[in-house]
C-alpha cells in the first residue's frame, strides 16, 4: 500500500460519505506526517453502519473479502495485493468505539482517540491519537520489531509513555 494508493482510497471513501480512521502503521505515519516504512496493508476503523457501503465501494474497485473474518473485522484484498484490514465499531453515547472481537468480548476504543489528525501524501486524514495507538499496540498480541519502532517514533515525537514491552530493548 503506497501513500498514493491510500490517498486514492480515502478520497473514494470521502466521496461516498464513509468516515474512516487510520490505525496501525499508517495511523502512526499519518500522525508523524511522514512515510517511515513500507506497509503491506492499511488498518481502518469504520462505523458498523457504514460496512455495507464500504463493501460496495471496495467490490467495485475489485477488492474481495479474504476468508476467515468476522462481522466486525474483515480483510479485503485487491488483485494487486493491496490489503485493507477493517475494524468496525458501534459508537456509544460517550463517543467510545465498541469493537466486537472474535472471542465475543468488546474492545473499547476511547472517544478521545478519534480526534487524531494527520497527513498522508499531503492529504489531511483522520487517525487515532498517539495515546490510543499505544493502547491498541499494548494489548492483544505480541508486538513485532516494526510495531516497537512505530511506538518509539510516537514516543520521540509526542512524548507518549510506552509500556516496557513496547520499548526498544537495545
Amino acid at each position: 500500500m503506497t501513500p498514493e494508493s491510500l490517498v486514492e482510497l480515502l478520497d473514494v471513501f470521502d466521496s461516498e460519505h464513509i468516515k474512516v480512521w487510520l490505525d496501525g502503521g499508517w495511523g502512526v505515519d499519518a500522525l508523524l506526517r511522514e512515510h517511515t516504512r513500507p506497509h503491506k496493508d492499511v488498518d481502518l476503523i469504520v462505523r458498523v453502519g457504514d460496512l455495507a457501503r464500504l463493501a460496495s465501494v471496495l467490490l467495485r474497485r475489485s477488492f474481495v473479502v479474504v476468508p476467515g473474518g468476522t462481522t466486525t473485522n474483515m480483510v479485503y484484498r485487491s488483485a494487486g495485493g493491496q490489503e485493507i484490514d477493517i475494524h468496525a465499531v458501534e459508537f456509544d453515547a460517550s463517543g467510545n468505539g465498541n469493537y466486537l472481537m472474535e472471542n465475543g468480548k468488546y474492545w473499547i476504543f476511547p472517544a478521545e482517540g478519534f480526534v487524531g489528525r494527520g497527513s498522508v501524501g499531503g492529504r489531511d486524514v483522520r487517525c487515532l491519537t498517539a495515546e490510543v495507538q499505544v493502547l491498541c499496540h499494548a494489548t492483544g498480541y505480541t508486538p513485532t520489531k516494526k510495531d516497537i519502532n512505530d511506538m518509539e517514533r510516537l514516543r520521540a515525537r509526542f512524548g507518549v509513555v510506552l509500556p516496557v514491552h513496547l520499548r526498544r530493548q537495545d
